[in-house]
């Protein structure tokens, strides 16, 4: 008999929470098969079986546990039930692919020339999303594979039963814009997540123990954009990856963290810590919440490495594979709230760090331009500070040297006048 134990996540974390099992009770799991996912106050875990046998549940989904109890054993000198995989449709792909009967020439000649068939799954999209997806080239049937590729938990299924009623009753089956509400008056109370109550503790302790304060600017995104879109394509095929905003605000902050060191600086007890390297954390929503993961050393990496580790991140935290390593060490965070249509906010300060910026949505706005009015597509930018670490000089200071360098790309490589080829590294 095998005992499954609560491994330890990290240092300092004393209990988890089961966030789903993979097996069910009673079945036959094999060695080094994941059978349970556990959430600690950072991050959610995977927990693999040491031996082949037959597995016998002991704690149950939802359950706080303390690290190093047993939360199941397996038999191994008996054998399970086979959990049964469903058998792929080969049938119907084969008779497809089987050739008509020559029955009438032209109808097979008009069907000969007709497009491929869209996906039968029609999505329900946003304004904000549509357009979100026109400026990143993001297709619907991407986004169907993506969420096809995705595995369906339980969790998913007792939202569905939950509200499958709602959306047949209320709308009409999926259509667009229709109100979800159906005028009952139930209540649905479920216990809080380790993640979301660390996020809590985190958000309150922050409120409570900083002097944390907001400045704002604003940047015009014309150069930028207009950098994106004529080296979109070049920086893709040389790098096999996208040139997106994130990198050159990671950028963009590290070169102004060069002038104002303060910036990503921290306070231990009566000291201050000062870093001669910057550690961005990038914020991103996650399934199961906020998470933060980190890009080491992003002031020496090019715009393509910064990109390549952010998609890297970004996906291991949008299928819940994010480590606590991954999130561990940050000394500066950007937080992108203008991917879901936020205008402005004062995004509030990841501890120990002193600072995070906050970026926003982009807005076509008039704005005086050699003392003409034009039309250009702007970003409010804000920096949330520690006060008792950073005075007012260097915050809006350090937020000034930023919105320079965004509006001046050429500026990123310390004021070099080398053309921006070097800066993409074509």
């Amino acid at each position: 008999m095998i005992e499954i134990k609560v491994p330890s996540p990290g240092e300092s974390i004393t209990e988890v929470q089961i966030a789903a099992w993979l097996v069910e009770d009673g079945q036959q799991v094999e060695k080094d098969q994941d059978v349970v996912e556990i959430d600690s106050d950072k991050a959610t875990l995977p927990v693999a079986a040491e031996a082949d046998g037959k597995i016998k549940i002991i704690a149950n989904e939802g359950d706080t546990v303390e690290v190093g109890s047993v939360i199941a054993t397996i038999d191994t000198d008996a054998v399970g039930t086979i959990q049964k995989k469903d058998k792929p449709k080969v049938e119907e792909s084969v008779v497809q692919k089987e050739p008509a009967k020559a029955t009438d020439n032209k109808a097979d000649a008009v069907e000969s020339k007709q497009p491929a068939a869209k996906s039968n799954i029609d999505l329900t999209i946003s304004p904000l999303a549509r357009k979100l997806m026109e400026t990143e080239n993001v297709s619907e049937q991407q986004l169907i594979d993506f969420f096809k590729s995705n595995r369906v938990s339980k969790k998913d299924v007792e939202f569905y039963l939950n509200e499958k009623d709602h959306v047949s009753s209320t709308t009409g089956g999926n259509i667009p814009g229709a109100s979800a509400w159906t005028g009952s008056r139930n209540k649905e109370t479920k216990k809080m997540s380790m993640l979301r109550k660390k996020l809590a503790q985190r958000l309150v302790s922050v409120k409570n123990e900083t002097a944390m304060l907001t400045t704002f600017n604003e940047v015009n995104m014309t150069p930028i954009m207009e950098l994106r879109k004529k080296y979109k394509e070049a920086f893709k095929e040389k790098h096999d990856v996208g040139l997106g905003f994130m990198s050159l605000f990671t950028k963009a902050v590290t070169e102004a963290i060069a002038h104002f060191p303060a910036i990503n600086s921290q306070i231990n007890g009566d000291e201050i810590v000062q870093f001669d390297y910057v550690d961005v954390g990038i914020a991103v929503s996650a399934p199961k919440g906020l998470v933060v993961p980190v890009v080491r050393n992003a002031e020496i990496l090019s715009l393509a490495e910064i990109e390549k580790e952010i998609k890297r991140l970004a996906v291991k935290a949008r299928e819940n594979r994010i480590t606590i390593q991954d999130m561990e060490g940050g000394t500066f965070t950007i937080t992108n709230g203008g991917v879901f249509g936020s205008m402005l906010s004062t995004p509030i300060l990841n501890p120990p760090q002193s600072a995070i910026l906050g970026m926003h949505n982009i807005v076509e706005r008039p704005i005086a331009v050699n003392g003409n009015v034009e039309i250009h597509p702007m970003m409010f930018i804000a920096l949330s500070y520690d006060h008792r670490l950073i005075d007012g000089r260097e915050s809006v200071g350090f937020l000034v040297k930023v919105k320079e360098m965004l509006e001046n790309p050429e500026r990123m490589l310390f004021g070099s006048k080398k053309p921006v080829e070097v800066l993409l590294g074509l």
